[in-house]
């Protein structure tokens, strides 16, 4: 059974809290680049599905793929495909092709909406031993 938070939800709120103010498609992406006007390296992060398909089609099973953006004059832009909807990717092998295909050489990363520990059993956390801590000691003073 999914959480709560994997109901379809108003993308719009998270678009607000990540401080998204504008959108931009990766036909800009070359004149941005040029102008000196598009960030170094850009954030991919977990956003809600607003498209099916894709080999994940099943929305309930799937609620989440992974979107990109970008930094354009300091403002944070997200890449929207050039039929109007938000770029997704569920597949983060093919993101970073597409990331490297675009230009870009490192990214952010960012989960906001998966709970942590969630994709490792508690058995599996449990085989292993705790670490042991060397021990500390003070630098050696020298005489002065």
């Amino acid at each position: 059974m999914l959480p709560v938070i994997a109901e379809r939800v108003n993308i719009m709120d998270q678009d607000v809290a990540l401080g998204i103010t504008m959108t931009i498609t990766q036909a800009d992406f070359p004149y941005l680049r040029d102008a000196g006007r598009l960030g170094e390296y850009a954030v991919v992060y977990r956003c809600y599905r607003t498209q099916a398909g894709g080999g994940f089609g099943d929305q309930d099973k799937h609620p989440f793929a992974w979107g990109v953006l970008a930094y354009v004059d300091g403002a944070v832009a997200r890449i929207y495909s050039a039929r109007g909807l938000p770029r997704e990717w569920t597949d983060l092998t093919r993101l970073e092709k597409w990331m490297r295909d675009q230009g870009f050489w490192y990214w952010w990363m960012r989960n906001d909406l998966e709970p942590l520990g969630q994709n490792t059993p508690d058995s599996e956390i449990d085989d292993f031993p705790p670490a042991e801590l060397p021990e500390l000691t003070p630098p050696l003073q020298t005489g002065k």
